[in-house]
């Protein structure tokens, strides 16, 4: 795997690219390569914005040559309108989006940091206009998400649709209770993913190992995922006695 050295060197390089692009504004590090540098490390990739001035998005996304792939990249996919995954040949792996300026006033992000940029460009341009923050937090909501979704999934479970089940309960269900976790424990130092509450929630909350661990055992495991799930919600917020009886009742296995 490449090393954090590496990594960086990698950003530099394609900044470096950049600046022989007149059109090129500047070279945006997001998330380990951005702000977060502290928790960057050789299992990390590179998530990056480029900006351009208006009429020259397509230049970039149309010709990757800019890209020090070091060799024919080894995997290139256009996931959206504005960017590209891939791999490079020798495994660094990228996520990166291209925006216009005027672009910018309507994404939200995470404050980055300016690997590059052009001479008359502000360093205001990392700092998003709408910055990605998590919304107001309704426990009541978010906990009738998670326990209409345990019921789902373990009906889905008991039909046989063990794979939906999976995803309801250990998926859906799951990101609600981390959800209120976050809104309710206490953070050990780290940092916060405004977008995934799953995001580093062994680092930030060792607290939830035991139930991280009985909540996640695979497709056999739904009940049991379900139950401690139910077990969780039980003890820090409050919880539809007649929902918590009837999840209970299809962990049983001789339910339906």
């Amino acid at each position: 795997m490449p090393s954090p050295e590496q990594l960086l060197e990698r950003l530099d390089a394609i900044g470096r690219n950049l600046s022989r692009r007149p059109y090129a504004l500047a070279l945006i590090g997001l998330g380990s390569v951005g702000l977060e540098l502290d928790r960057l490390d050789a299992w990390s990739d590179l998530d990056f914005f480029v900006i351009v001035d208006p009429g020259h998005r397509e230049d970039l996304l149309n010709d990757l040559s800019w890209l020090p792939f070091s060799g024919p990249p080894a995997f290139v996919f256009r996931n959206t309108p504005d960017g590209y995954k891939c791999l490079s040949a020798d495994g660094i792996f990228a996520e990166f989006a291209v925006f216009e300026q005027p672009q910018l006033a309507s994404i939200p992000f995470s404050p980055g940091r300016v690997v590059w940029k052009r001479d008359d460009v502000s360093e205001r341009l990392a700092v998003p206009d709408r910055e990605a923050v998590p919304d107001r937090i309704d426990l009541n909501w978010q906990a009738g998400e998670a326990l209409s979704n345990l019921y789902v999934g373990l009906q889905r479970f008991r039909r046989g649709e063990r794979l939906s089940a999976t995803r309801f309960v250990q998926g859906y269900a799951l990101d609600r209770v981390l959800t209120i976790a976050g809104a309710t424990e206490p953070a050990a130092a780290g940092h916060q993913d405004a977008f995934s509450p799953e995001r580093r929630v062994e680092l930030r909350y060792p607290q939830l190992k035991a139930l991280l661990e009985r909540a996640t055992g695979g497709s056999a495991g739904t009940p049991e995922s379900a139950m401690a799930q139910l077990e969780y919600l039980e003890r820090h917020v409050d919880v539809n006695a007649g929902m918590a009886a009837a999840i209970r009742a299809l962990c049983v296995p001789d339910a339906g």
